[in-house]
């Protein structure tokens, strides 16, 4: 059995210690007030809901399609407002379609249909290729993947408009405040 007994009366490494144990509660004490500090900072919250319709027009459409597809999230519970024609598909439920515009692909009219996949209750009843002006709120769904779905709150029926055609999206339509 080993014993040591070392007496530190007067010693450099009871001095030592005493600094070291010091410098431990001041650094303790340090820590603690700056986390209570931050910690009853006062801290402001957005807590505005933003009751803004987005509204889709022939010039910002492919545009807007491709960001929401790309950024489902950032659209989803955002109010929406466009006009297009239904398309459906044979997969699609009776209260499904796709409210579509066909998008100019080439410099010799070649068209490809693009849109929005939409949900409405009494969607049959609006023939294909019938143009409608829809409102509703962007979801997030599933359709081959998570995409944005319209739940249509309204629809109504409209003529063919003046700029039917939709062109490939140009990058012009930037909004990170969606």
């Amino acid at each position: 059995m080993f014993i040591c007994n070392v007496s530190l009366k007067n010693n450099i490494f009871k001095k030592i210690g005493v600094a070291i144990i010091a410098l431990i509660v001041a650094i303790v004490f340090i820590v603690v007030g700056i986390r209570f500090y931050k910690a009853s900072s006062v801290v402001t919250v957005k807590d505005t809901v933003d009751n803004s319709t987005l509204e889709i027009n022939s010039n910002n459409y492919t545009s807007i399609l491709k960001d929401s597809h790309e950024n489902v999230d950032k659209y989803v519970g955002k109010k929406i407002k466009f006009t297009g024609f239904v398309y459906r598909l044979f997969d699609f439920s009776e209260n499904q379609f796709v409210l579509a515009r066909e998008m100019i692909i080439s410099s010799d009219n070649h068209a490809v249909v693009v849109g929005f996949l939409s949900e409405f209750n009494t969607a049959s009843s609006f023939k294909t290729g019938s143009w409608v002006e829809a409102e509703g709120v962007i979801e997030k769904g599933n359709y081959h993947g998570d995409i944005p779905v319209i739940k249509i709150n309204s629809l109504k029926e409209v003529n063919v408009p003046n700029d039917e055609f939709v062109y490939p999206p140009d990058g012009s339509y930037i909004n990170s405040e969606i």
